[in-house]
């Protein structure tokens, strides 16, 4: 698993607000620096495009390299450490772009930009 990679997670154990179930996610772990953790930092993805009205957003569009059906959202906010049981089979990869967008907004998120 690298940055930037789309895999199908199994997020069933989530409640409230959270992402549920199985659905694409990108992973945001490093895995040269983190590969011995036994979870995962992983960004949950939606195909409702409603989504990107709120910050911490990112559009991902699908792609024969991204592997998704739909043009789907990142809900940034939403990063979570899930199991490395819960990740499934790669779907894809999202572009160099999307990936920087994406660090930026968890960049925003967590104070280390300006």
């Amino acid at each position: 698993m690298n940055i930037g990679d789309i895999h199908w997670v199994d997020l069933s154990g989530a409640g409230g607000r959270s992402q549920r179930g199985r659905r694409p996610a990108l992973v945001i772990q490093d895995e040269a620096y983190a590969g011995s953790l036994p979870t995962v930092l992983v960004v949950p993805l939606t195909s409702t495009r409603n989504a990107l009205r709120f910050a911490c957003m990112t559009l991902i569009v699908a792609t024969p390299e991204s592997g998704l059906r739909n043009d789907s959202v990142a809900l940034v906010f939403q990063c979570v450490a899930i199991d490395r049981n819960q990740v499934g089979e790669r779907m894809g990869r999202a572009t160099d772009d999307e990936r920087i967008r994406m660090l930026a907004e968890l960049s925003k998120l967590t104070g280390q930009s300006d």
